[in-house]
């Protein structure tokens, strides 16, 4: 059987001329003129640009997204008619660099040394080592135990978060988001990695944020509504000696007219912490190709209902 493909990405040439490498029998790339959204029944897309196209899709059996995340994919108002897959398994040491990155810097105070390099100062400080410490991830899926994995490296205990406290391999404990209260006091990092779906928005509200440890440092990467922006501006802000580092907002690109910009004690970057390459992508799709081509269960199959 012959199948026809639609590429909806921002970098639909780098994609053509990867896929044109691979071995994918039967299978024809579409040009992307809107003929080829009705005749396509298959889409290699970014959740962004397929979400307000979908609908019109007439042939439409699966879709294989370059993202982790498919939130605007899975929204109750959207179609469920066919199989959406997501890319899974290689953020987890992109997203280790980005968190311990930017958690030794801060642990080894990069900052003050750069600031008293400025002024000629010779003059040591106090760093806290990470061996002890206490790392909570809100998640324990492929990325977070990646991080767990990192964490353990550097001596530190990490405790998880996930839907029915599933004991998890490298965790040394692991309890549900109803009882994050019972941890999050106790964490010296927190590290946000969870998906966005009824249950997990706004999980990190003014309540819990003003439990955090006097020295905390909060990381979130995931979803950006996982977090109560206004109300971690608002904690950082009576509290200059937590920080946060956020890749990810409910809005991107973050609005300029909001405060949480200003803040010295916070590091804002632009949903760079784990990006999918176009290379690992085509992987993933080629391998799922050649399962449904035989009619095999997909890898990555993201539950509509879950919404991951």
């Amino acid at each position: 059987m012959e199948h026809k493909l639609l590429l909806l990405t921002s970098d639909n040439d780098r994609y053509r001329s990867l896929l044109g490498s691979c071995h994918l029998p039967h299978l024809t790339l579409l040009g992307d003129d809107p003929q080829s959204i009705l005749d396509a029944d298959i889409w290699l897309a970014e959740p962004p640009l397929a979400a307000p196209l979908v609908g019109h899709a007439k042939q439409i059996k699966w879709m294989q997204s370059t993202y982790a995340g498919v939130d605007l994919l899975v929204k109750p108002r959207l179609r469920r008619d066919y199989q959406l897959t997501n890319v899974r398994g290689i953020f987890g040491p992109l997203m280790s660099e980005y968190l311990f990155g930017y958690l030794l810097a801060h642990q080894r105070q990069h900052k003050q040394y750069q600031s008293q390099q400025a002024e000629k100062i010779w003059r040591p400080g106090n760093f806290r080592t990470l061996q002890g410490q206490e790392l909570l991830l809100l998640g324990t899926g492929n990325i977070a135990k990646h991080l767990a994995q990192t964490a353990k490296h550097f001596g530190m205990r990490v405790t998880g978060i996930n839907r029915g406290a599933k004991p998890t391999i490298g965790f040394d404990s692991v309890d549900t988001l109803a009882n994050l209260a019972h941890h999050i006091d106790k964490a010296d990092a927190i590290a946000a990695i969870l998906p966005s779906t009824p249950q997990t928005q706004g999980a990190l509200n003014q309540e819990l944020l003003a439990m955090m440890k006097p020295e905390a440092i909060l990381f979130n990467l995931g979803r950006g509504d996982v977090l109560d922006l206004d109300a971690l501006y608002a904690q950082l802000l009576s509290h200059p000696q937590q920080n946060a580092i956020l890749d990810v907002f409910n809005q991107e690109p973050l609005p300029q007219e909001h405060p949480i910009w200003s803040l010295e004690n916070v590091i804002i970057t632009p949903h760079i912490a784990a990006p999918s390459f176009p290379e690992q992508v085509v992987e993933i799709f080629a391998n799922n190709y050649h399962k449904f081509i035989k009619g095999e269960p997909l890898s990555h199959k993201v539950n509509f209902e879950r919404g991951y």
